[in-house]
Parts: C-alpha cells; structure tokens; sequence
C-alpha cells in the first residue's frame, strides 16, 4: 500500500498520454465484449431453437413428397403430428409486395398448443378457417403493412397455375396470427391455407407437398425419430432427408460466415495493435522519467521494485478498461436474447 502513491503519481505524470492509452485499452475490452456478447447471444438463441419440431423433405434437390407419406409418419413411435405443407410465392396488386402462401394439410388446436411459442391465434378464428374452405391465417407482420382485416378477401397472383389455367388467387381472411419467430423460408410475410383447396384447384404436382412438418412426443428422442423416419423410407422412390428448427438455425449462422473465426481475429488484430501502442508509451514514459527512476534506484530501490512499479502502473490502467469490456459483454448478450 505505501507504494501505490508513487504509482498514482506515475500514472499522472503526463494526463494526456494516460487519458490516451486508457482510452485504447478501453475501445479494445469494449469490442471484444461486443463481439463475446454478441456470440454467447447467438448460441443461445440457436439452444432455444425447437429441437422436437422437424421438417422432412426430398432428398433430391427440390422434388416434392407424395401426401401419402402423412400416415407411414403418424405410424411411426414417437411422433405426436404431422403434417403436410406447400408453398408458393404470390404478389399483392405489385410485384415487389410479395409474400410466401403456405397451404398446410392440417390447422387446429393440437398444432397451435405444439407452437404456442411460436405463435398464437384466438380459437374463435381458428374455428373459423377450419370452417372456410377458402380461408387464410395472415400474420400480423402482414396485417400491419397492408392494412388487411378479418372478412376482407385478398386477390393475389403467382406463377402457380390452376386447374383453368389463371394465376389469379383470392382467399378470405379468417384470422391473425401473431407470429412470433415462426417463419418460412427466413420470412415473416406469409399466410396459411387449406392444402386441400390449394391441391384441388392448381393444375401440376397434386398429391405432393414441398415437406412435411413432424413434431417429436420428446425432444429428447427427435434425434432417434428422425433415425426411423429415414430408415422407414430408405431405398424407395422418394427417400427423406429430416433437419429439426435447431439445425436450420445453425445452416443460417453458417451462411454468415465462422463468427467464432471471425472474433478471434478481429480480437487478435486489435489486441497485437493495442500491445505495440501500449509498450511505445511506457517506453517513452520510462525514457523521460530515467532521472526519477535513478533517484528511487539511489534511495534503495532494486530493479525488481521498479519494474514492479511500473508493471503495476500498467495493470491500473487496464482494469478499470476490463470491467468495461464485462458489461458490454452483458449487455450485447441481452441484446441478442431479445
């Protein structure tokens, strides 16, 4: 303790040059905080993803699955639903208003409870579109920016083609979800229709949807179900390939780039550039305090108590900076978890 007056005065001796390389240290902490927050934020929110929710499709590039696969998958143990899903991407009076539609074999209770998380609709409009035949669930994303209410009928066009030979769609709109992360294909714009009305009236590839949605009895076991699923149509005409939510979160962080790469480096280029900067200030500072040093060398400091106080010199300024850098870890992270 009766050193640290000296190492106070050491560090003030020039402010300027402490104000700088304190601000350095704390830019550097800080930016790696972010980048720590930023990265547990992300594993976290690629752990929370839906492990038991699992999608199977072709494993040929963008061919369709027979609907008939429906009851082989409800048979399997360990599945609680199942159902059959297809999209296609239609526009709203212009082209740059588009959407994903998504015509789903099954919508009821049960598969709102088992997405409740992801999202929710009140029952009296559930009850509603199981009662429509040319009914559609918008979410809310889309409600908002087109101004669209439960009775109103939104005419859309696609390149999907019906039975007379129009792209010409129109559905009724029967109720709002809210849509929490559920997406498809990475977009929030999309509504939900009966399968069979979208199956009867397009004109190619009826009886065949572009994947199938399973939900696992356990999230434990999703891993051995989507096993079964695999080995059950293993060497048929349409063999299955099954990803869960958890592996398309991680394929959209893989599409980003390595971030933990990416961290590394960036930390390691700052940190290498903040320790030539540092080391270039001491050394000046140590230069012009030679007489003071030799002063304390005379007065019965050994070299290990000056270089010791130096050295804690240079710790003072850097804590105060590693504090810093831990609540900008924290806050990042809240960010992404939100």
């Amino acid at each position: 303790m009766k050193y640290l007056p000296l190492v106070w005065s050491g560090i003030w001796r020039n402010p300027g040059r402490t104000l700088l390389i304190f601000l350095q240290i704390s830019l550097a902490f800080a930016l790696f905080g972010v980048l720590q927050g930023m990265k547990t934020g992300v594993d976290e929110a690629i752990a929370r993803a839906r492990a038991d929710l699992l999608v199977v499709h072709s494993k040929g590039t963008f061919e369709p699955l027979p609907v008939a696969y429906l009851e082989t998958l409800r048979s399997i143990p360990g599945i609680k639903l199942a159902r059959a899903q297809s999209f296609f991407y239609a526009t709203y009076q212009k082209p740059t208003q588009g959407m994903g539609v998504v015509a789903v074999s099954e919508m009821n209770e049960a598969w709102f409870s088992a997405l409740s998380d992801l999202a929710t609709i009140p029952a009296t409009q559930l009850t509603a579109y199981q009662q429509t035949k040319t009914g559609a669930l918008i979410s809310d994303d889309l409600a908002g920016k087109y101004g669209w209410k439960i009775g109103d009928r939104i005419p859309l066009n696609s390149t999907t083609q019906q039975m007379n030979g129009s792209t010409d769609w129109a559905f009724d709109v029967v109720g709002i979800f809210h849509n929490a992360e559920f997406s498809t294909e990475g977009s929030r714009d999309f509504i939900l229709i009966h399968y069979g009305y979208f199956d009867e009236a397009r004109s190619a590839e009826k009886g065949t949807a572009t994947n199938i949605v399973v939900v696992a009895s356990d999230p434990k076991q999703a891993t051995s179900v989507a096993d079964a699923i695999e080995r059950r149509f293993a060497n048929s005409s349409n063999e299955t390939q099954i990803d869960s939510y958890r592996d398309f979160a991680q394929q959209q962080m893989q599409q980003i780039g390595d971030l933990n790469f990416a961290i590394r480096s960036i930390v390691s280029a700052v940190l290498v550039t903040l320790l030539f900067s540092t080391a270039t200030m001491m050394m000046q500072s140590i230069r012009e305090r030679t007489p003071e040093l030799a002063v304390l060398k005379t007065l019965g400091f050994t070299d290990a108590a000056v270089f010791g106080l130096v050295l804690l010199e240079a710790i003072v300024v850097y804590v105060p900076a590693q504090k810093r850098s831990s609540k900008a870890s924290t806050a990042s992270s809240g960010f992404e978890k939100r």
